[in-house]
């Protein structure tokens, strides 16, 4: 009974122990079973029961059969527990991996986070740092910009004070000049007065002498007039009585009368019919081209005077120098003649290189100015067509040169032309539509643009003649100092007049230096060639008017600043003439 009951606490306990792990490998029966499984207990109440009832022999069998089966369910109980350390070794190593891996995750986490932390701190960082650089820059542009437009305005401020002190010693220079230029011509007032008073007195002495020279005379000539007509009466009077003597002498006038009369008309005729044959044009007014074959070299001599009185841009004098090589070379291979424009401002060298033109070429050359064919009225056209067939001949080729060719030969469609200017410059269009092997048409205008478009086509070289700069004012200033101061009374005059001429007073030139010079051609920027020439004369015109006949420094310099002035207040002038 005791094996019994013990077989039946086993099967209880087995039943509780089978129901724990039935619990342990069963996840629903430990969603559903609080501690163990209540089927053990029942099957060992059940089995109590069954022992309690049987018999002793069923007891025996019942009891070996429950051995057996506790044994069978022993063994398969130790199997189910070796299966359940397994399963719960493998469980906690699961575990544990499960933990090392969430602890894992967790640090990389907690990594990503100091990162992420830290990248955000680290671009927070920059940020700030980007924006004080931002701030700091913004602040120096402004600085900058305020130092810029501080400075703009002290400039500015400078700039005006500069141009009202400017002004200010304009009008100085101004109210100087004109007292001066005032002071000296009330001086040259004063001083013409005095000579007028001096060559009153002398004229009167002079008067008074030619009275008595001239009674002395007039009783010398009245003595010899009277003895004339005493032999003259004496003579008539012969004739008068003598028939003969006196048709032979009222016959001896008559025919000498007849005489004079008879030569005077033919050598009129004669010289009008040569006149007209290989006389110079009157559109003409200056000419290498002689009236006569036989005076031609003379008249070339006579006219070409080249480059002496003009100082030309060194560029341009060699262009000039080539046109005249090439010209040459076209004459010399008979090939047509190309014509030239000349512009610039007055008083720059255009005659005078046109002049020069026609003589390094060979050529002669003729001038003339627009200005004389208005005039002419209907006569123009036949004027300019006898210009032409007397251009023609010419053996060498002759350089036609029109100055003011703007007052001429203007555009037809903008200004207010007569009929007859019209008709003229169709007739020059007409002479010049050909390239010609006979002339050369050179024209000088100072507004180029003014000129006719059929003109303007029928021009193949232009060339610009500016005004002198500094270098070239200093060589006119030479050539000119040399020409009217040092050399002045040297001009050649024929003997009869220098008999009669009185001897010209030596300059004497002292302090007017080098220097002096280039301090003169530095002011008189804007000056053309024949102001400089002008400016000299007026030097010359001073000298003259002092008392010793001397050049000085402070006299030179004196003209020219007159001049400068004198020069500038034009300019004004002609700019609120144009405004």
């Amino acid at each position: 009974m005791a094996r019994v009951f013990t077989a039946a606490v086993t099967s209880v306990v087995a039943a509780a122990a089978g129901a724990e792990i039935a619990y342990a490998d069963d996840p629903k029966s430990r969603a559903t079973v609080s501690g163990f499984d209540p089927e053990a207990l029942e099957r060992g109440a059940k089995a109590l029961r069954e022992i309690n009832g049987s018999k002793d022999a069923k007891k025996a069998r019942v009891f070996e059969l429950m051995r057996k089966q506790e044994d069978t369910r022993q063994a398969e109980l130790a199997k189910k527990n070796a299966k359940y350390q397994a399963l719960r070794a493998k469980h906690e190593t699961s575990t544990q991996r499960l933990i090392y891996d969430e602890k894992k995750k967790l640090v990389q986490q907690e990594a990503e986070e100091k990162s992420k932390v830290a990248r955000y701190e680290d671009e927070l960082s920059r940020k700030r740092n980007k924006e004080l650089l931002k701030m700091q820059e913004e602040s120096s542009l402004r600085q900058e910009q305020i130092r810029r437009d501080t400075e703009e305005l002290i400039q500015e401020q400078k700039r005006q004070t500069v141009m009202e002190t400017a002004e200010v010693e304009r009008g100085t220079i101004k109210v100087k000049a004109m007292a001066e230029a005032e002071g000296r011509a009330h001086e040259a007032k004063l001083a013409e007065d005095v000579n007028r008073r001096m060559l009153l007195v002398r004229a009167n002495a002079e008067r008074k002498m030619m009275v008595v020279r001239a009674n002395a005379e007039r009783e010398k000539w009245i003595s010899a007039i009277n003895a004339t007509f005493e032999h003259i009466g004496g003579g008539l009077k012969a004739i008068l009585t003598d028939r003969d003597k006196l048709v032979l002498a009222v016959g001896g006038v008559t025919a000498l009368a007849a005489g004079v009369y008879t030569s005077r008309e033919g050598a009129r005729v004669v010289w009008g019919y040569v006149d007209r044959i290989l006389g110079q044009p009157s559109l003409i007014r200056e000419s290498s081209m002689a009236r006569f074959p036989w005076s031609a070299s003379s008249a070339a001599s006579r006219n070409g005077s080249g480059f002496g009185d003009v100082v030309l841009n060194p560029s341009l004098r060699r262009r000039i120098k080539q046109l005249a090589s090439a010209t040459a070379n076209t004459k010399a291979h008979g090939a047509p003649f190309r014509n030239f424009m000349f512009y610039g401002p007055p008083g720059t060298g255009k005659t005078m290189a046109a002049r020069e033109l026609a003589r390094e070429s060979g050529l002669d050359y003729a001038l003339m100015t627009g200005g004389d064919v208005a005039p002419l009225g209907s006569q123009a056209v036949t004027k300019i067509h006898q210009l032409f067939d007397w251009s023609k001949k010419s053996r060498r080729g002759l350089l036609l040169f029109i100055d003011e060719a703007d007052a001429f030969l203007c555009e037809r469609s903008k200004t207010h032309m007569s009929e007859a200017q019209k008709s003229a410059l169709n007739a020059l269009l007409f002479r010049t539509g050909d390239q010609s092997k006979d002339i050369v048409l050179a024209l000088a205008t100072n507004r180029p643009g003014d000129l006719d478009s059929a003109v303007a086509d029928r021009i193949d070289e232009v060339l610009e003649f500016p005004l002198p700069g500094e270098e070239e004012r200093l060589k006119l200033l030479r050539l000119y100092l040399n020409k009217y101061i040092t050399r002045a009374g040297e001009e050649k005059r024929g003997w009869f007049r220098n008999l009669f001429r009185r001897q010209q007073q030596t300059i004497r030139i002292r302090g007017v230096t080098e220097d002096l010079l280039e301090e003169a051609a530095a002011k008189t920027e804007g000056f053309s060639g024949r102001e400089m020439a002008k400016l000299m004369a007026s030097v010359q015109a001073a000298v003259y008017g002092s008392r010793d006949c001397e050049l000085g420094s402070g006299l030179f310099r004196e003209v020219v600043d007159y001049k400068v002035a004198e020069h500038q207040q034009r300019r004004e002038l002609a700019a609120e003439g144009s405004a």
